[in-house]
């Protein structure tokens, strides 16, 4: 069962990011104002949620938040500043764009840069454990997996409309056969020997 609100008077929104792990693409995040008496049955950690029924969720979520935004990084800044500063970077983006501001963040992980003067709160495992960061581990990975199938279309060796960029053995296999292309995270050591962009 989910805790409806880390804090009973304050505004706080729950923060979370998809796509850290991937192979290739964006990180994407996203930040959610949820109401206090905020519920849906099927609400979890998006890991824990059948795509289905993370897709109706993401619709729910943004009929019902007070506010809600996502925001992404992309693998070229990933590649320049690192993965879990480009993490971080996702989430301000996204707070900065909430039609709210939140008392409070919900930040599901064990780090995380401040946001300018905003207290906030770090949550392992927080998106099984707090409704407001679930609702932004949805949005985050229902958002990014649409970016990803779009991309998909131009890139289909790849097989992103099923791994979403990450490593799978299909994925790895597309690299050594095709290389590597422009948006693929080149910091994570993923070429096999010396491989060309394309």
């Amino acid at each position: 069962m989910l805790a409806p609100y880390f804090h009973k008077t304050k505004i706080e929104a729950g923060c979370d990011e998809a796509g850290r792990g991937c192979y290739a693409g964006p990180v994407f995040a996203a930040a959610v104002i949820l109401p206090k008496d905020f519920y849906h049955p099927l609400l979890n950690d998006s890991k824990q949620v059948k795509e289905k029924d993370r897709n109706e969720l993401r619709l729910y979520i943004e009929q019902y938040a007070l506010s809600f935004a996502v925001a992404m990084v992309d693998n070229k800044e990933i590649d320049k500043i690192n993965i879990l500063k480009a993490s971080f970077k996702a989430m301000h983006k996204a707070i900065d764009k909430l039609h709210i501001t939140p008392q409070l963040l919900l930040i599901d992980g064990n780090r995380f840069t401040p946001y300018k003067n905003t207290p906030h709160h770090c949550i392992i495992k927080g998106d099984g454990k707090f409704a407001n960061i679930a609702a932004a581990s949805i949005l985050a990975k229902t958002y990014r997996d649409a970016f990803m199938e779009k991309l998909h279309k131009k890139f289909p060796h790849y097989d992103w409309n099923n791994n979403k960029g990450y490593g799978t053995l299909k994925h790895r296999q597309a690299i050594e056969n095709y290389g590597v292309c422009k948006h693929h995270r080149l910091s994570f050591n993923i070429l096999p020997n010396q491989m060309t962009l394309f």
